[in-house]
């Protein structure tokens, strides 16, 4: 249901037909259909959504597609998830978040906010400068300590103000070990390499290890309501430098993906770092964010661990690419996948470490 030619289950009234993905996919690419009328329009298509640069805007229109973490099948859940985008991306980007827009029918065809039939929903955002991500500004070493010093500050801030999001101890260790057991059950159904497998199965043994040791110290972000409503996708490519800091592209759609630790969500981008090759910036974000949230000394091992988490659900999700009917780029996910396993057994070994484990490898 997410190719070009998927069909739209509603129809506007009158015509021959409803506009389907491909209809509105072809419509935004025409410079035409915007006001401004800009030169010319570029697109990219991702996971979930196609989106349009057309001049000073960015333009964003989401798949009529459903997976398991996501329903995006129907016309209000589009628009449902398009509102919820543009409130939840005002937190860390609120200038870049213009609108919402409906896409409609009329009797001239599609338009953009006019009187009409709406067959879809778009999300208007002001456009920047990618040169100015983090990610970009890493790969050309042209990010200086005291850009991520202010990257900390925003963090910390955000989060300082952050909705907490309320659950039991029981509930969290029950997530976390599901959450363990899905990686290794998806990494090890992919058909890797035998070496790839024993790596799999000596940091699951690591993870699940510490999991057992701290459970206490898990169970105390919980008392101590340390799980919020975050970003929950904190990557580089979001995060824009400058003044302010801008991040954009949170996960809208699922609040369980959001409700997270600040630690876990901050390990994550420093794992990010670390992969773009930039270990000094991921130390950096390390250490400045667990000074300025004064963490105790034991949530090192725990910042850790998330580490070693989200290291194992990348390179799970970067081969779970290969299951797609057509994959894009086919050839990059088992590279990415092998970056990432490296990574957390180096983290799987820190842990090893830290709570005086003899190694089981």
């Amino acid at each position: 249901m997410g190719d070009l030619d998927a069909p739209i289950n509603e129809k506007p009234d009158g015509g021959n037909r409803a506009p389907v993905l491909a209809d509105k996919v072809a419509f935004l690419t025409q410079p035409s259909a915007y006001g401004q009328h800009p030169i010319e329009v570029s697109r990219r298509e991702t996971h979930m959504s196609w989106i349009f640069l057309a001049g000073d805007r960015v333009i964003k229109l989401k798949k009529p597609v459903r997976f398991s973490y996501l329903d995006f099948s129907t016309l209000a859940r589009r628009e449902s998830a398009c509102r919820s985008e543009l409130i939840l991306n005002r937190r860390l980007a609120g200038e870049v978040y213009l609108s919402v827009q409906p896409l409609v029918w009329t009797n001239r065809g599609l338009a953009i906010g006019r009187p009409g039939v709406p067959v879809d929903w778009l999300v208007v955002m002001r456009r920047l400068d990618e040169a100015n991500t983090l990610e970009q500004l890493l790969l050309a070493h042209r990010i200086h300590p005291r850009d991520l010093g202010h990257l900390v500050d925003t963090l910390t801030r955000f989060y300082r103000h952050a909705a907490h999001v309320h659950v039991s101890a029981g509930f969290h260790l029950a997530l976390w070990r599901r959450m363990l057991a899905d990686n290794r059950r998806v990494l090890l159904d992919l058909q890797l390499a035998p070496s790839s497998i024993g790596l799999v199965r000596w940091i699951d043994k690591a993870q699940r290890y510490f999991l057992d040791r701290k459970a206490e110290l898990l169970a105390s972000r919980v008392y101590a309501h340390k799980i919020v409503d975050g970003h929950g996708d904190l990557r580089p490519e979001h995060i824009f430098i400058g003044h302010p800091i801008r991040i954009i592209d949170c996960l809208e759609f699922n609040a369980t993906l959001r409700a997270v630790d600040p630690l876990d969500e901050v390990a994550f981008l420093c794992l990010e770092c670390e992969r773009l090759g930039a270990a000094w910036a991921s130390a950096y974000l390390h250490r400045r964010f667990l000074q300025s949230c004064q963490e105790p000394v034991e949530c090192e091992a725990l910042f850790c661990f998330y580490h070693c988490y989200r290291a194992t659900l990348r390179a799970r999700l970067s081969l779970a690419h290969l299951l797609e009917p057509n994959p894009r780029t086919p050839e990059k996910w088992p590279l990415l996948a092998q970056k990432y396993l490296q990574l957390a057994a180096a983290d799987a070994a820190r842990l090893d470490r830290m709570i005086k484990k003899p190694s089981g490898r």
